[in-house]
């Protein structure tokens, strides 16, 4: 799912957006705002893929609500003048709607969406699957795509849609599932305990009780995925 805000200060036009969003089966609406200032914080999050900006809004402009921003998720500004479609794109912004929005324009614009996570999915796929998967990996994270020592990480966690990759140092949040994780990395490093979990073997310090001990991290062990860890466990001893 397409995790969307809208941002508007004409409430007729947030309820059109919504109208439209509704339709479409890919995308969800998270918040409405009329305020910009108070989406900040949810866009600064990371949780954020797809915002619906106005532009010419009194607490904040939809221009300099983009250069706070940062970035941090793909923006299509909806107006009803055309002299910030330069500005616009300056600023990186996905695509550019003129009010009154109609809807087969609306959907054109959300497809551009859905094409460019597409091919920047793709591009990450084919850039792991080229290095050796026991060496580093990248991954999109907000507005950059960050490269991560496979050896540094000690465990992952699942977060709907979302993983938080732990590492001594940090923790990095992107868009990705577990399942797709867990193909990427070397199974000889890593392995699956939890729906929710993935561990790194040689950064295991102790197991009890259906309990994984990383430093001051308690990882349960799910009875699915017990058995498979076990025998693990004992293949590294033999």
């Amino acid at each position: 799912m397409i995790r969307c805000l809208v941002i508007d200060d004409e409430p007729l036009a947030i309820d059109i957006l919504k109208d439209y969003i509704a339709k479409v089966p890919s995308l969800t609406l998270v918040k409405t705002f009329e305020n910009p200032i108070q989406a900040l914080d949810m866009v600064n999050e990371g949780n954020i893929d797809l915002v619906f900006l106005d532009v010419q809004m009194p607490q904040l402009s939809g221009l300099q609500f983009l250069k706070i921003a940062n970035n941090k998720c793909k923006v299509i500004l909806t107006t009803a003048y055309t002299q910030y479609a330069l500005d616009g794109f300056n600023l990186d912004v996905l695509d550019y709607l003129l009010k009154p929005i109609a809807f087969e324009r609306f959907y054109k614009s959300v497809q551009k969406f859905i094409d460019y996570q597409y091919i920047a999915t793709a591009n990450l796929k084919q850039i792991n699957n080229s290095v050796e998967a026991s060496d580093f990996i990248f991954v999109k994270t907000e507005h950059k795509i960050q490269k991560i020592y496979t050896h540094h990480i000690t465990h992952i966690e699942g977060l709907k849609d979302y993983i938080s990759i732990y590492t001594a140092t940090e923790r990095v949040i992107t868009l990705q599932n577990m399942k797709k994780m867990e193909d990427i990395l070397a199974p000889s490093q890593f392995i699956r305990v939890h729906k929710s979990y993935i561990v790194a073997l040689q950064k295991i310090d102790s197991i009890e009780r259906s309990r994984i001990f990383i430093g001051d991290k308690i990882i349960p062990i799910g009875d699915t995925y017990r058995d498979l860890f076990y025998d693990k466990i004992k293949h590294k001893n033999n």
